[in-house]
């Protein structure tokens, strides 16, 4: 493996169904607003056919780390309502695969996202700062389970909507100064160990 290559699964486990689920991960046209901590644009480029599939989106993203990432993905798969696959390209190359089952009430969501870090940032720093990069995906992905929560709520009670809180939001300049703060450390480890 590549030192550059990322292997990540995430888990959710939420109150709805797998068509709530898929519909509201489908739409990423809406992804901006409900998950607004991660996704700063998101813009069709390709409607795609049935199911989504040939869908083609551009993104710009982010996590508690100073930096944005652009990239783009398609939709290749789709599994209506259990799930679809997408292929990215850009800043991030390889693959996600969300699949969702219903256990009564609930539905256990997973995202298999493999993929190559190429920005040259991440590329470049892979090796030293893996630990700090995985970490930064976990918390993207916690942020999202829990705007995910929030939105499903809010399909659920659309006359009260209102008295839902909002999804989390951008990280605060606090968390961006200990983020550096983090790597700036981390490299500096990273240099003291290669000069020995």
């Amino acid at each position: 493996m590549e030192t550059n290559d990322y292997a990540f699964l995430t888990r959710w486990r939420l109150r709805g169904t797998a068509q709530e689920v898929s519909d509201t991960l489908s739409d990423a046209e809406a992804l901006a607003r409900w998950w607004p901590a991660v996704y700063l644009a998101v813009h069709e480029v390709e409607p795609g056919g049935p199911g989504g599939v040939g869908r083609v989106i551009d993104l710009r993203t982010r996590g508690w780390l100073p930096y944005t990432l652009r990239w783009s993905f398609r939709v290749t798969e789709s599994r209506e309502p259990y799930g679809f696959t997408l292929e990215a390209w850009g800043d991030f190359v390889g693959e996600g695969v969300w699949t969702f089952a219903e256990d009564g009430d609930f539905v256990d969501i997973a995202y298999d996202w493999r993929v190559s870090a190429e920005k040259p940032l991440l590329r470049r720093f892979s090796g030293p700062l893996r630990p700090v990069f995985a970490a930064n995906h976990r918390w993207a992905m916690a942020r999202g389970e829990e705007s995910l929560r929030l939105e499903l709520e809010r399909r659920h009670a659309p006359g009260k909507a209102t008295a839902i809180d909002a999804p989390p939001g951008a990280p605060s300049r606090t968390t961006f100064a200990v983020a550096a703060g983090a790597v700036t450390a981390a490299l500096l480890g990273f240099a003291l160990l290669r000069s020995r």
